[in-house]
């Protein structure tokens, strides 16, 4: 009795251990397709810890990250708002980048320098990415951070341009300062998606200047209680690159390369976002009903967004809506009246949880060999 006794506590104690494995696993994994002659890679490059305003201690943040599968991430601490100085006093503002580096050095996660210039209206809150020391950005004059920022390269974005706290009426104003920063090259992209709001007139920004479409997250808590216990994946930008490396990284940014994502709602150029919708649904099968003229198509979603799609075709539908949604990685059986037996079929569907600009969703265009 006694040897059990100690077998079963020796047992416990190991199970114990093993509850406290440091895993990566869980949560809820990203994935999105490549597109032709790019790697897609996921990114969220706006996020806190408490080496600013942020709840949680960095490495939390590569965890998160880990989980979620994604390949890219930056802490971009507020360089000015510091609310926890006097618990977790700290001169060097590149802190919380040297720990997330530290956490992720065993894994393929891109950790990314950043931080974040916050000032009032009109200059508002940009982020910093790729910079090589956050230090020097600290300047009493908004236009020597921005000035700064450039001397190391950064690729520099607007952040919740709409924000109402800073513009009342929730829609983004272009100052002469953004203009100024525009023109002299120190301003890159917009965030057109800020955690869970999605602002049309900051994308109409991002087109009439060329700036690069973002989506990120903004987080400070945890992302499981912002976004997975209410079912939502956290906001994120998909940058299309020719590598993944941090060099890959920040040219496709530069370039612009980019869909802002959150959830089922995605947002970038017809270029980028329309190869993106295409490969993310694979066809399955297409054949004919027995002696019929309706042929059976089944579509696979293969992203992580649920994508929500309506006919475009000439042909109608049998025995369904014209409007139909495909959950992200289940597959959709349609059935089309194509009048005559075809050999091929072009199957086009209007994305309509997806935006090219304001108000316009894409048409997408499958070439479907009939079996």
């Amino acid at each position: 009795m006694k040897n059990t006794i100690i077998t079963l506590a020796l047992l416990f104690t190991f199970l114990g251990l093993s509850a406290q494995t440091h895993s990566h696993s869980g949560a809820q994994p990203l994935s999105y397709p490549n597109i032709d002659g790019y790697v897609t890679l996921k990114t969220d490059l706006h996020m806190h810890s408490v080496f600013s305003d942020g709840k949680v201690w960095p490495t939390i943040r590569v965890e998160e990250a880990l989980r979620e599968n994604l390949d890219a991430i930056s802490l971009t601490e507020h360089l000015e708002y510091q609310p926890h100085k006097e618990d977790i006093p700290h001169p060097d503002r590149n802190r919380a980048y040297h720990l997330a580096m530290e956490e992720a050095k065993e894994h393929d996660l891109l950790i990314i320098p950043g931080s974040e210039i916050t000032r009032s209206a009109p200059v508002g809150h940009n982020n910093a990415v790729f910079i090589t020391d956050a230090n020097e950005l600290l300047h009493e004059d908004s236009k020597d951070a921005f000035s700064t920022a450039k001397k190391q390269n950064a690729f520099v974005f607007w952040n919740h341009p709409a924000w109402y706290a800073q513009s009342p009426a929730g829609t983004p104003i272009l100052s002469d300062f953004q203009k100024e920063r525009i023109k002299k090259g120190e301003l890159h992209g917009i965030e057109v998606i800020n955690t869970v709001d999605y602002s049309e007139e900051s994308l109409a920004l991002a087109l009439e200047n060329n700036l690069t479409i973002m989506g990120t997250s903004d987080i400070h808590g945890l992302i499981d209680w912002s976004y997975t216990q209410k079912g939502n994946h956290r906001p994120i930008t998909l940058v299309f690159a020719k590598e993944k490396s941090i060099e890959g990284l920040k040219e496709a940014l530069f370039a612009g390369r980019t869909v802002a994502v959150y959830n089922e709602l995605l947002v970038g150029k017809a270029e980028y976002l329309k190869p993106l919708l295409q490969t993310s649904i694979e066809i399955e099968k297409a054949e004919y009903i027995g002696k019929t003229q309706v042929l059976e198509v089944e579509l696979k979603n293969i992203s992580s967004s649920d994508l929500l799609f309506e006919n475009a075709m000439g042909y109608t539908f049998y025995d369904s809506s014209p409007v139909f949604r495909i959950s992200a990685g289940d597959s959709k059986i349609i059935k089309i009246k194509t009048l005559d037996k075809l050999n091929t079929l072009v199957l086009k569907l209007e994305a309509l949880g997806a935006y090219t600009a304001p108000k316009i969703h894409p048409t997408i265009e499958w070439t479907i060999k009939v079996e």
